[in-house]
């Protein structure tokens, strides 16, 4: 289990970076980073607590962290 929440963080760190480094979001590298390591978080505990899932937990950690940085608005977006 904690092998799994480590590589949630990483993979979400990397989706972070990397919407940003492609211009799918202005936020700045550390807060891209921020909200995609969070909505990582708040999906691994859902998917702990509930059993809900995409699949293995590396796809989990990629669309929820995507599914962040869609959702949560912020005022650098134009």
């Amino acid at each position: 289990m904690f092998p799994t929440l480590i590589g949630t963080v990483v993979i979400a760190g990397i989706v972070g970076y990397l919407s940003e480094k492609s211009g799918f979001t202005r936020n700045g590298i550390l807060p891209s980073v921020i909200v995609c390591i969070g909505g990582a978080f708040l999906f691994y505990f859902v998917r702990i607590m509930f059993g809900l899932g995409f699949g293995s937990a590396g796809v989990d950690a990629i669309v929820s962290a995507i599914g962040a940085l869609i959702i949560v608005p912020t005022h650098f977006r134009k």
